[in-house]
């Protein structure tokens, strides 16, 4: 636990499920004030707030659509009618279709851009806004992937707004720096949430999966959640423009183990 995080106010953005409900229940046990967002499953966002309240820290759900200002506006109002302050945003929500591009349809290509690049641009700057406003060395926290940096045929728009949250992460974090505003990524690999349960169940589908990681074992949503905890603590106090992978070595091209190639 970092005991600087005690009563920090945070916001969550798609913290009903996965990798982001993870997070809002590792920041109650860090005892925080959390904003948990979420878009359509209030009952994954209640859940959380009710063990965040447990583990001893504060919470309150909002639904919001993070691909719009007014969404990102009352998470903010939230944050700070609920609990007085913001300290902490974290970008999570996120989305993933498949498709052959050649079949992309741009109503498709579009949504997910518009909720994992641009919802982060959005959440960004709301957060900023305040934070320079209010002269708070403030901390925001971006959920990319893996494929910033591995290409992901058949998901060609899901790898396009992770290499954008990339740089838009790098180039922030390098106009904020000197204000002492630290924005960094986290890039996940094989996770089990939600989102990719079906994959994992098949025997066959988690075989080659594992096969594709060096540690030979797919993730946790709580393994993440430990890195942003790590992130918005000051113990990372000189980190910013940084992608932390979570990810068993999964982009370290795994299939030249034991000397192939």
């Amino acid at each position: 636990m970092y005991k600087d995080l005690t009563n920090k106010v945070a916001v969550v953005t798609g913290g009903s499920k996965g990798i982001g409900k993870a997070i809002c229940e590792r920041f109650g046990k860090e005892k925080m004030c959390v904003v948990v967002n979420y878009h359509s499953d209030e009952e994954g966002a209640q859940e959380a707030v009710a063990e965040i309240e447990k583990n001893g820290g504060k919470a309150v759900a909002v639904e919001a659509d993070v691909s719009t200002e007014e969404g990102m506006d009352r998470l903010l109002k939230a944050a700070i009618e609920t609990f007085g302050s913001l300290d902490i945003w974290v970008n999570n929500a996120g989305m993933e279709t498949q498709k052959p591009t050649h079949e992309l349809e741009l109503e498709d290509w579009e949504k997910v851009l518009k909720v994992n690049l641009t919802g982060v641009f959005l959440g960004t700057k709301t957060a900023l806004s305040y934070f320079k406003t209010h002269q708070i060395k403030g901390n925001i926290i971006n959920m990319s992937s893996v494929h910033e940096q591995i290409p992901w045929p058949t998901f060609a728009h899901y790898a396009a707004s992770k290499g954008g949250v990339k740089l838009f992460t790098e180039t922030v974090a390098m106009e904020y720096a000197p204000e002492n505003i630290r924005i960094n990524s986290i890039g996940p690999g094989a996770i089990k949430t939600p989102i990719n349960a079906e994959k994992f169940e098949d025997p066959k589908e988690k075989e080659i999966l594992e096969s594709m990681i060096p540690m030979e074992r797919v993730g946790k949503p709580e393994e993440v959640a430990a890195a942003a905890a790590w992130l918005a603590s000051n113990e990372s106090s000189y980190v910013t423009g940084i992608t932390l992978f979570v990810d068993g070595g999964m982009k370290l091209y795994p299939s030249f183990q034991g000397g192939k190639g």
